[in-house]
């Protein structure tokens, strides 16, 4: 992909399709590396599944039998010498406490890094899209912190849809003043 921003939004289609309600999405961004986590507290996958999901021909879809997310997005972090990392629980064994860690770790000053890209409109569709979870963004950057709860948002607009578009333009003029306001 030609920016990570679209491999975020793969893998975050990934924890609405495993039935999350609550998905954050983490950016720690030094001088040197940036690291991606995506969280969920969807079904989790079982062991022999998460051993191979790195593999393209693993896939839960039927229409075909190619699954190439997970396989792109640790292959962008591995070309810049850094490497992606999937930990999971399935709600079979942990009824309590299911669902699924990646994370991403990319050398930024490596000639194959991929740009960050318009994480904004990634954030923005997600939430536009499946507007009843719980989207968490935080952004850590050397100058501040760009964040988002969706859960803040529902409890100051009360009966009023997240995905309206008064409120998803705003949503995405509050992240670009935020990312504005740390100068990046």
């Amino acid at each position: 992909m030609k920016e990570l921003s679209l491999n975020i939004l793969d893998i975050a289609q990934n924890s609405v399709k495993a039935r999350a309600d609550t998905i954050k999405i983490l950016l720690n961004e030094t001088s040197e590396t940036l690291t991606i986590e995506i969280i969920d507290n969807g079904c989790g996958m079982k062991k022999d599944f998460l051993e191979c999901v790195s593999d393209p021909f693993t896939t839960t879809r039927t229409t075909r039998k190619v699954g190439l997310g997970i396989p792109l997005f640790k292959l962008a972090a591995q070309q810049t010498d850094g490497d992606l990392s999937i930990s999971s629980r399935h709600e079979d064994e942990f009824p309590d406490s299911h669902g699924t860690e990646l994370k991403a770790v990319f050398n930024k000053n490596h000639l194959d890094f991929t740009p960050l890209g318009d994480v904004i409109s990634t954030v923005t569709v997600l939430i536009q899209g499946q507007p009843d979870i719980r989207w968490i963004y935080e952004h850590k950057t050397q100058k501040g912190t760009v964040s988002l709860d969706t859960e803040e948002l529902k409890a100051v607009l009360g009966d009023v849809p997240l995905n309206t578009f008064e409120v998803i333009g705003w949503i995405g003029e509050y992240l670009k003043e935020q990312y504005s306001e740390i100068g990046y």
